[in-house]
């Protein structure tokens, strides 16, 4: 969403916080209120990214319209949840059990309707340009705030979409390529030695590594590429050799009781490998979870195949992070592309793209749990009131991991770009 200044540099999205007061909807009290918890409140120090590849639902999850017509409504009923007078899908029990511990933003709008885009853009926070590739959240976080040396500071489970753009490659994520299985130890290709692999076989191959180098050297030194691959031998060392490394990735070390509420799901399974990482210090985490275009029998394949491992997986997470005692330094931030379309397509009893309206959902960090914030009209067709952009939640994901959202990177041909070029932190979320 574009940001209009008016003449005297406050931005159209602030004037209109400030324009409230005097008025009813905004005294001078709260909004200092809210920039002071913004400001104020503890820094996370990792974060879960969880990528509902396809685009899900909101009517149908977490913002539904019981009452809209039948050509918008849908076939599942509601229930209540931890706080009272909110709603959401009937198939998310445990997510609804759970809800003061996460906020369910209603009413994210933009404009990209296509997968390849919506996923670009909710990915990095920035609306794509065909002349640059943004680099996606766990690039920016693993320059940010690094990690130990022994452990990659982005990981991908089971896969990412989105590259470290004109980061380069040195700040890409490691992707797992597979998931855990309940009960079993579980090893990353790469991380665990596999077969008759022993250590010392890695430290010879490591020697015959350095002779390359040394070839490798008389190839332009700005290459990022060169760069990256050096950097990518010395950390696959660094990890394959180290204890912390294979004992953070083996989910199998968690007890029964703890593992058990993420069920057998990979999603589930996903979710507890990426606790299991962010305790040993993994500063990031992105666990892709697909199958949401529901183009086609849509009410089936939520009920059957993606409403129960979400409910189970996700509700786990936020359980097993406050448990861990790490909530409180863990943003997740889980979202889809974009939303479905509110009206039916009958034909094929689904829903199509559509970005006007979608839902995201934030957790830990500082966020303060318990609420909805925003609010799309009665068939959810667009944000009631002004709404919010992919590009805020993200400055406002940034800025829970004390990131300044503004700073600006250069590119490899020295072009200045801000982290988040459009987006505007909401302080609402901490207060």
């Amino acid at each position: 969403m574009a940001r209009h200044r008016t003449c005297d540099g406050l931005a159209r999205r602030d004037f209109l916080r400030a324009g409230a007061i005097g008025g009813s909807a905004l005294t001078l009290a709260n909004y200092l209120r809210w920039t002071h918890a913004a400001e104020a409140r503890p820094r996370a120090k990792a974060a879960i990214f969880v990528n509902l590849e396809g685009g899900p639902s909101h009517l149908d999850t977490f913002d539904p319209k019981p009452d809209a017509p039948d050509s918008h409504r849908g076939e599942f009923g509601t229930i209540g949840t931890s706080v009272p007078g909110v709603r959401v899908s009937e198939h998310l029990p445990k997510l609804a059990a759970c809800l003061d511990t996460y906020v369910i933003l209603r009413g994210i709008t933009h404009s990209l309707a296509a997968h390849p885009l919506g996923q670009q853009y909710v990915s990095t926070g920035n609306r794509p340009i065909p002349s640059l590739e943004f680099p996606c959240y766990g690039a920016v976080v693993s320059r940010e705030l690094g990690g130990p040396e022994e452990l990659p500071t982005h990981v991908a489970i089971p896969k990412i979409n989105q590259s470290a753009g004109y980061l380069g490659v040195k700040y890409a994520a490691l992707s797992t390529r597979s998931v855990p299985k309940p009960g079993q130890p579980y090893g990353v290709r790469g991380v665990s030695l596999g077969g008759t692999l022993t250590i010392d076989n890695v430290r010879r191959r490591q020697g015959l590594l350095r002779d390359l180098d040394q070839r490798l050297g008389m190839l332009e030194e700005s290459s990022q590429l060169i760069e990256g691959l050096d950097q990518f031998t010395e950390q696959a060392h660094t990890i394959i050799t180290s204890p912390r490394a294979r004992e953070a990735f083996n989910t199998g070390l968690e007890s029964p009781a703890f593992a058990k509420p993420f069920g057998e799901s990979n999603f589930g399974q996903s979710c507890l490998l990426a606790t299991r990482l962010v305790e040993h210090g993994v500063p990031f985490v992105t666990v892709s979870f697909g199958g949401w275009d529901t183009h086609n029998d849509n009410w089936t394949k939520l009920k059957e195949q993606q409403l129960p491992p979400l409910d189970e997986g996700l509700s786990a997470l936020f359980a097993g992070l406050e448990q861990k005692g790490l909530l409180d330094s863990t943003i997740v931030y889980v979202t889809g592309e974009f939303g479905r379309t509110p009206k039916i397509n009958t034909t094929r009893n689904g829903r199509d793209h559509y970005a006007r309206a979608m839902f995201m959902l934030m957790a830990g960090g500082g966020i303060q749990g318990g609420r909805v914030l925003g609010e799309t009209d009665a068939k959810g067709e667009g944000p009631l009131h002004e709404g919010h952009s992919p590009d805020d939640v993200a400055a406002t994901f940034y800025h829970a991991l004390g990131i300044d959202p503004a700073k600006e990177y250069l590119t490899n041909t020295g072009r200045p770009v801000m982290i988040v070029r459009d987006g505007t932190v909401m302080p609402e979320l901490f207060a």
